[in-house]
């Protein structure tokens, strides 16, 4: 009867073992494991044969679907000829920007080496992308979508559509990517792209059933050019825009700035046929354009008539469109709480800077920079010198918090903040040419566009109530734009210019955001592959 009483015993304890375990496996978000080799290629996008970027021999590269809080093990493989990085536009690397794969926080891949990304898509979802931050690669492709799905049982504010279509819409060059870095390296600029492509050609069709209900997710991965998109006799509904849920509304037509994403839907309503798909590039003097086709599956009537036309005007059409997206207070995103619980606008900014681009000519060559400041890139990435306390990397006065009529100078500045300040950013362009700017490691409340010169009197114009929480937005030209930043992420984040031509000739900096205590509960430890260059190089983790 005692061994019976023993054994029933254990049989209890193993089965509470069991289901322990089997509660603290389920209760951790699930890990994906990718393994990426990174080569070139030759393909013909635009009709002429050209040098490009592969990444598992696709162009674009592998689409990631994942889920909030799934854990992302990537090993990425770089048999280019030259040291690579991706970086993973919008996903926020909560407390780990050691995983960022900018030159700012990570040391490029070097040739016939590898390197495994861990990151997780921490309390987000939305449409994202990916890219090549090294060297001058994204004209060059390797850039990829990403597409976060909330976690079963958080609820989103619309039926979920049928299927998803990614469109990966940007300017595309001819020329080689390394004779634009050559051209770039002596002082020059740019020529004007020779192309529009979407997922990577110039004819792409979308098939779907009539009746039905897609989300196409669309980004703008070019280099310099935002365009407007649109399709024949159809409307589409806003409802996603970089991870937030927005007003939802409907749109005959959409503006796209580099660096953007946003999700619509679209209803097939119409007679059965194929219809338009329409980008065209805009704020630019020379117009590309490109189409696809939507397709119904029982369609036997090729697409008739004129493709739909841009909207009439630029600026105003467009500033216009930019203030009606707006946040979701209601809905949730990806916890299950009201986006709007978070009331940023009854919050006192601690800290408040203008940000002035401009492109300078320093010693003969051309620059961009802010606030009279172009960057340059350092041999050693700044987390790194931050981390190991390495002098002479960085410098933390460099740029002012407002502009100044100094002539302008290279540097490779950092703006100091303190974890949970809470920022007030102007962006102020007093150039003819569209800006776009970028912040990795969060998102951000954009609370005002407007024409001419950015001042104080400016501020009750603030949305303060349901602004759009995006990671990169548009300034128009000769006008300003104002966010607003909650620094809930410990770490070292790049702040760019998304018109990459600007961004690698010195429109960018680093932002800084630190609190003296060390606590993992603020930032993650450095991982243990962590790669070292420059003065870093035979450091001890």
């Amino acid at each position: 009867m005692k061994m019976a009483s023993t054994s029933l015993l254990h049989l209890l304890l193993g089965a509470l073992t069991l289901l322990i375990s089997l509660v603290t496996v389920r209760g951790e978000s699930p890990y994906k494991y990718y393994t990426w080799t990174v080569t070139y290629g030759i393909i013909s996008p635009l009709g002429v044969p050209q040098q490009v970027i592969l990444i598992n021999g696709q162009f674009p590269g592998p689409k990631l679907d994942v889920v909030t809080n799934d854990n992302i093990i990537l090993n990425l493989i770089n048999k280019l000829d030259q040291p690579f990085l991706l970086t993973w536009n919008g996903i926020k690397q909560r407390k780990n920007s050691w995983q960022d794969g900018v030159l700012g926080t990570n040391c490029p891949i070097q040739p016939n080496t590898n390197f495994t990304y861990k990151f997780q898509t921490k309390d987000q979802i939305g449409t994202y992308n990916y890219f090549p931050s090294t060297a001058f690669h994204k004209a060059a492709g390797g850039f990829g979508a990403i597409n976060v799905y909330a976690r079963p049982g958080i609820p989103i504010p619309y039926p979920i559509p049928v299927a998803d279509f990614t469109l990966l819409i940007g300017d595309w060059f001819k020329t080689n990517h390394k004779t634009l870095q050559q051209r770039l390296d002596s002082g020059g600029i740019l020529p004007y792209p020779d192309g529009l492509l979407i997922n990577g050609q110039t004819q792409t069709t979308f098939t779907g059933d009539q009746g039905k209900t897609y989300m196409l997710r669309i980004s703008n991965v070019g280099l310099s050019s935002s365009f407007n998109f649109r399709i024949q006799g159809h409307t589409m509904k806003v409802v996603e825009v970089e991870g937030s849920h927005v007003i939802q509304t409907d749109y005959d037509s959409l503006d796209i700035h580099v660096g953007q994403s946003l999700a619509v839907l679209v209803t097939l309503s119409q007679t059965p046929k194929d219809y338009y798909i329409v980008a065209s590039t805009r704020f630019v003097r020379s117009n590309l354009s490109v189409m696809g086709l939507l397709r119904y599956s029982n369609s036997r009537v090729p697409a008739s008539g004129d493709p739909p036309a841009p909207p009439p005007g630029e600026l105003v059409w467009s500033m216009r469109q930019a203030r009606t997206f707006r946040w979701n207070l209601t809905a949730n995103a990806a916890r299950p709480n009201p986006q709007g619980s978070f009331h940023y606008g009854k919050i006192v900014a601690t800290k408040s800077f203008v940000f002035s681009n401009s492109a300078p000519l320093i010693n003969g060559k051309q620059r961009y920079a802010v606030n009279g400041v172009s960057y340059v890139n350092s041999e050693t990435p700044l987390k790194l010198a931050d981390h190991f306390n390495i002098a002479g990397v960085f410098s933390t006065n460099a740029i002012q918090s407002v502009p100044s009529n100094s002539p302008a100078t290279v540097a490779t500045p950092v703006v100091q903040a303190s974890l949970h300040d809470f920022l007030e950013i102007v962006f102020q362009n007093n150039e003819k040419s569209m800006q776009s700017w970028h912040l990795d490691g969060y998102d951000f409340w954009v609370v005002g566009f407007g024409s001419g010169q950015w001042t104080p009197a400016k501020r009750p114009l603030y949305n303060l109530v349901d602004g759009l929480t995006r990671h990169t937005t548009q300034v128009y030209p000769n006008s300003w734009t104002a966010i607003l930043v909650s620094l809930d992420n410990q770490g070292m984040w790049n702040m760019r210019s998304a018109i990459w031509e600007r961004q690698y000739s010195g429109q960018q900096f680093y932002l800084k955001v630190w609190n003296p205590v060390q606590s993992l509960s603020n930032e993650y430890n450095p991982p243990d592959n962590l790669l070292l260059c420059g003065k870093a190089t035979g450091r001890h983790l």
